[in-house]
């Protein structure tokens, strides 16, 4: 009998569902959308029903995609995006909307706590993390003093992995990787730390929160209700599941120290495990990994590929336009990375911030833009300078990775968007001056999600074990050292002019206009 496992990935908007073989390839996939409701600035919310609906329905799509028995897959796991909020009410009721992660309402809440000194006493020495406004603890303070009604309507504080898998189950629990990344637990006891809870006046919120739970852990059984919306065979198990960030680094086969995991989309993710973990006050994030005695030591920001997305949707809608006319012949992304390879690194010096979406310029509400335009400044330079700028990026936190440890210097496993452009890929390896091992993933959030399920299962002992045999190496991209020194100087004004841009921003942010 042959199996298979299914994997399903929640983000912002997307719903989506996989299904691999036991050897990692992807059998079907099905993608759903919810809409992104922002009744009011800074809020990012979403309907809980139609979420469900979407879920019921991205499962119900991979199935018939796949042609294959349902009693054929031997173990179901969630993934999606980390921190938001998801109420639970009683009798399975829905208390509000859901909260994403983009959401920003808690901004000033935040800045109370971070001015307090305590919060460097009480706080980052057992969450290892900086507090920010789209967390649990930022929310739940937020409905304390906004929306009080809420906490005697609700059974269940979830993340969205929880609530997918409550909704699959009928059963509560909170997932170790998904939990060490909300500032609520406490990194060496693996447990929520009720003196953290105290500082963030939220310690009644302690009675609402599930038992905490482990990826590869069956955590319940698809419910004969939800067979019947959906397809799955009912009693199939269904584990933990991961924090998205702790899923892209599985799909990339990190499962060894001093290797570094790229992951590249909307979000700039970069990734290293280890047994060590330090108290570092600008270290985006220190969570859990699944793998025992290991913590994911992580320098995120959404400063990658989709900055290039918003750029041709922004400036050459028409050139879009036409090369959907004629057929598809050359795609967008495709035309792009013809009009960079016009222009020779050292031809251009028009430098890019990648800040569209969130910055990681160490400086609040940093924006996106270009230096060095002149009225000669051609297209394929504007375009070039989002690549390299896209780069500079993901080469400023993965220089904060390596002050932290040195010893990350092999080849880079990388993976999303930016893969898909020979171009980008050769900038890539010559500002890192490292080679790129490439992996062969479509749904980084899936396949690494359902390696919970291999391993819940079965199928294999461990997530090491279930990495060698489900992650592909397509092939590796070498860098050109004749673009080292260029690139090297190219970085360094990068770096200079982000610098100076510093009071620009803080100029910008502090005017009103009239």
């Amino acid at each position: 009998m042959a199996k298979y496992l299914m994997g399903i990935d929640n983000g912002g908007t997307s719903s989506k569902a996989a299904i691999y073989d036991i050897n990692g390839n992807e059998v079907a996939k099905h993608t759903t959308y919810t809409q992104m409701l922002t009744p009011h600035q800074y809020w990012t919310e979403r309907d809980m029903n139609e979420l469900k609906q979407v879920n019921y329905e991205a499962i119900r799509g991979v199935l018939k995609k796949a042609a294959i028995e349902p009693h054929d897959i031997v173990g179901v796991s969630c993934t999606g995006h980390g921190n938001g909020l998801y109420l639970m009410g009683h009798d399975g009721c829905v208390v509000r909307n859901g909260i994403i992660s983009t959401d920003n309402r808690a901004h000033k809440i935040v800045d109370k706590w971070l001015a307090d000194p305590a919060y460097e006493t009480i706080v980052r020495p057992r969450t290892y993390q900086t507090v920010w406004a789209s967390q649990p603890v930022s929310l739940l303070k937020w409905l304390d003093e906004n929306e009080p009604d809420v906490y005697d309507q609700t059974e269940y504080v979830f993340m969205i992995t929880d609530l997918v898998r409550y909704w699959l189950t009928g059963q509560a629990g909170f997932e170790l990787s998904n939990a060490s990344g909300t500032s609520m637990i406490n990194q060496l006891t693996e447990n929520y730390d009720e003196q953290v809870f105290d500082f963030f006046g939220i310690s009644h919120w302690l009675n609402k929160m599930p038992k905490l739970v482990k990826s590869d852990k069956e955590c319940g059984q698809i419910t004969d209700e939800v067979a019947k919306k959906t397809g799955l065979a009912a009693g199939t198990p269904v584990a933990g599941g991961l924090f998205d960030i702790t899923a892209s680094a599985l799909s990339t086969g990190l499962v060894a120290e001093n290797s570094l995991s790229i992951v590249t989309g909307t979000w700039s993710i970069n990734q290293y495990i280890s047994k060590e973990i330090k108290v570092i006050k600008d270290l985006f994030m220190t969570s859990d990994y699944p793998i025992d005695g290991y913590h994911l030591i992580t320098e995120a920001s959404p400063t990658s590929g989709s900055n290039l997305t918003w750029f041709i949707n922004t400036f050459m809608k028409s050139i879009k336009a036409r090369l959907k006319k004629v057929g598809n012949r050359v795609s967008i992304y495709d035309y792009c990375s013809g009009l960079v390879n016009e222009i020779k690194p050292a031809d251009s010096k028009l430098i890019f911030f990648p800040f569209i979406f969130g910055s990681n310029a160490g400086v609040a509400n940093a924006t996106a833009g270009f230096v060095g335009a002149t009225k000669g400044t051609s297209l394929a330079e504007f375009v070039r300078a989002v690549y390299e700028g896209v780069v500079f990026a993901h080469m400023a936190h993965c220089e904060k990775l390596n002050n932290i440890n040195p010893n990350i210097d092999g080849p880079i496993r990388i993976a999303g968007g930016i893969t898909n452009s020979e171009t980008w890929l050769q900038i890539f390896a010559d500002i890192f001056q490292r080679p790129l091992e490439l992996v062969d993933v479509s749904e980084n959030g899936a396949l690494g999600t359902s390696m919970a399920a291999a391993v819940m299962s079965g199928v294999y002992p461990d997530f090491a074990t279930a990495a060698d045999k489900m992650v592909k190496i397509s092939r590796t991209v070498q860098p050109n050292p004749d673009n080292a020194k260029i690139y090297q100087q190219k970085y360094a004004l990068y770096k200079k002019e982000l610098q100076l841009m510093q009071g620009v921003w803080k100029t910008l942010e502090e005017t009103e206009l009239a």
